[in-house]
């Protein structure tokens, strides 16, 4: 079993740790992004489902068209972030299964049941999510989470073109 972390690391992940509203002036590099993705690629997911699909909001332009479907509280949050991540998730992820889950036939769980596969890949989304927030954190980043976004208009905007 391994050790348990430092005191200094459970502070920063979760005693201190708090949803930041306002951003100090600052950039989040593409090598941090790629940090944050590699500890998060695998993390344990029901079934090693991995349905959360990532995209990262970097650009002016792109932070402004996420900020014009979002509630008018979090607009001014979304434009001064150096960068937003919107987590949506793929029903399809049981044709990933058979790579990511190898020792069973976990694919045919979910095989015509698109509500199953619809709430499942919510909830390990969710997970994801989290997962995500605490990699940020450990690598010395804040995180402000936020619902209040129009989610149809963000999937057309910002997922209509991934697999």
């Amino acid at each position: 079993m391994p050790a348990p972390v430092s005191e200094a690391a459970l502070a920063q992940l979760f005693h201190d740790a708090r949803s930041f509203s306002h951003w100090l002036d600052g950039e989040v590099s593409e090598a941090q992004i790629e940090a944050i993705h590699e500890l998060v690629k695998l993390a344990p997911t029901s079934a090693n489902q991995q349905p959360a699909r990532f995209v990262w909001v970097r650009s002016p332009a792109a932070r402004e068209r996420l900020a014009a479907i979002a509630a008018e509280g979090n607009r001014a949050k979304i434009r001064a972030a150096p960068v937003t991540v919107i987590i949506g998730y793929d029903i399809d992820f049981h044709e990933h299964l058979p790579w990511l889950y190898p020792h069973t036939d976990a694919r045919s769980w979910f095989t015509g049941d698109a509500e199953l596969r619809r709430e499942s890949a919510m909830r390990n989304a969710v997970l994801q999510g989290a997962y995500l927030i605490v990699a940020a954190r450990a690598l010395g980043l804040d995180c402000g989470p936020m619902s209040g976004f129009d989610q149809d208009a963000a999937t057309r905007a910002f997922f209509a073109d991934q697999p």
